[in-house]
């Protein structure tokens, strides 16, 4: 199965968000490039809107992250609460 992935800009608004990728998806791995962050997993991301407010202190909305995303693979699923990029098994 392929791994899914998203790649951000490498902003400041961004380490809130991978820290809080990487408490929520403990197997999440992550790769620094230049300009831009890309983290995989081996078949779901989920990107809680409440971990990452915890992170960044005020309240965040999942469509926020549409102003640091690059590129991503797999299938997504957004709402209030979540952004999730899944393979279907």
């Amino acid at each position: 199965m392929s791994k899914v992935f998203l790649a951000l800009q490498a902003v400041e608004e961004t380490r809130a968000i991978v820290e809080a990728i990487l408490e929520d998806n403990p197997d999440a791995q992550v790769e620094n490039q230049p300009a831009m962050v890309k983290i995989s997993a081996e078949s779901k991301l989920v990107i809680k809107a409440e971990t990452v407010s915890d992170k960044i202190g005020r309240e965040w909305d999942p469509q926020e992250l549409q102003l640091v995303l690059i590129s991503l693979a797999g299938n997504v699923d957004e709402d209030y609460d979540h952004f999730t990029i899944y393979w279907e098994s």
